[in-house]
Parts: structure tokens; C-alpha cells; sequence
């Protein structure tokens, strides 16, 4: 593998109005509509070893609008489960539990549809898609979720799932990650197109 392109889906209803989205399947607004077809530039044209997307609707959708066609859906790539607190925002969590942070606090288990899942849970599918993504040639593309692509970042650096706090992800951005003399490094992070 040469390096790792990674897209965020473009914005949902949920993610604009900061609302915990993880397993909850919801379209892109039309603003992240115009945020996926930004990122065509660095798609069209180009050609992937590997290409893994979310089986999200919202991370399909920006992978197609984005130019990216040719595509695997990987289950591992799916958004932090957030059990209890899915669909509710941080504002809301604290006024029963003050001072909350998912990567220090986790989540409380929900219903059966969303029965939560720990950082650790998410580091080991990061881990896959990471062991995945080695494996190819050339130049990879992962499409999927703010969350969880903070923790695949911090474990491509070998960091522990709770670093992934390190690094802000908005929607409908670009992140890239390679090496630097062989080592694992983050080459982008966060851009806008």
C-alpha cells in the first residue's frame, strides 16, 4: 500500500445539528450532497488497489457522488455504536451526566438495535480494515465516519482508540495516510476540498 485516502460522508440532519449517528441510517442533506461531489477531484481518475466504504447509506451515497464507483461495503467500517446515546447530543447527555466525553466515558448500552459499543470494539475494526488496507497495492480508499476514522487514524499510528480525541474530523473532508521512511504518519488530515 502506498498511502490511504479517507473521506467523511457528507453532512446528514444529524451530524449538522450534533446528534450522535452511529448505526442510525440517514441521508446526506443537500449540503452533503455538494460535499461529496467536492471530493471528486481527488477520485476521478484514479485508480485504487483497494477501495472500502460504510455500509451506511449516507458513506455509499458520498462515495458515488464523489466519483468512487468500483467500491467494497465493509461492516468494519460501520460508526461507533453508541448504544444508549444514539441520536442524542452532547449538550443533552450532560444534563444527566455533567461533564461527559465519549473518549474518556464511553456509552451506556441501548435497545437491540444499538447496544453500544467500547473504543476498544472499535479499534479492533479499525484494526481489520488497517491489516486490510496493508495488504493491497497501490493507493486505497476508505469511505465512513468521523468517529471511526479518528480511531483507524490513531491506531495506524499505533496510538491507543481514546487518541483519536487528537483529531477533529468535519464532514465532507479528506484525510490521507502513508509512511514517512517506512514509518506509519498522518500526510493530510482534515481538509476541505
Amino acid at each position: 500500500m502506498d498511502e490511504m485516502i479517507l473521506l467523511r460522508h457528507g453532512e446528514t440532519e444529524w451530524s449538522r445539528d450534533g446528534r450522535h449517528t452511529g448505526r442510525t441510517d440517514l441521508p446526506l442533506t443537500p449540503k452533503g450532497e455538494e460535499q461529496a461531489r467536492a471530493l471528486a477531484p481527488l477520485v476521478g481518475g484514479r485508480s485504487f488497489g483497494l477501495a472500502l466504504v460504510s455500509p451506511a447509506s449516507r458513506a455509499r451515497r458520498t462515495a458515488e457522488l464523489a466519483g468512487l464507483t468500483d467500491y467494497e461495503v465493509d461492516p468494519d467500517l460501520w460508526e461507533w455504536d453508541y448504544g444508549g446515546y444514539e441520536g442524542i447530543t452532547t449538550v443533552d447527555i450532560r444534563r444527566t451526566r455533567p461533564g461527559w466525553y465519549l473518549w474518556r466515558d464511553g456509552v451506556v448500552p441501548g435497545d437491540a438495535e444499538h447496544p453500544g459499543e467500547s473504543a476498544q470494539e472499535v479499534a479492533e475494526r479499525a484494526d481489520r480494515v488497517i491489516s486490510r488496507a496493508r495488504a493491497a497495492d497501490g493507493t486505497v480508499a476508505v469511505v465512513a465516519h468521523g468517529h471511526l476514522l479518528r480511531v483507524l487514524c490513531a491506531r495506524w499510528l499505533g496510538l491507543p482508540a481514546r487518541d483519536g480525541r487528537l483529531f477533529r474530523l468535519d464532514t465532507g473532508t479528506y484525510s490521507r495516510l502513508g509512511f514517512e521512511h517506512g514509518e506509519p504518519v498522518a500526510l493530510t488530515w482534515n481538509a476541505p476540498v
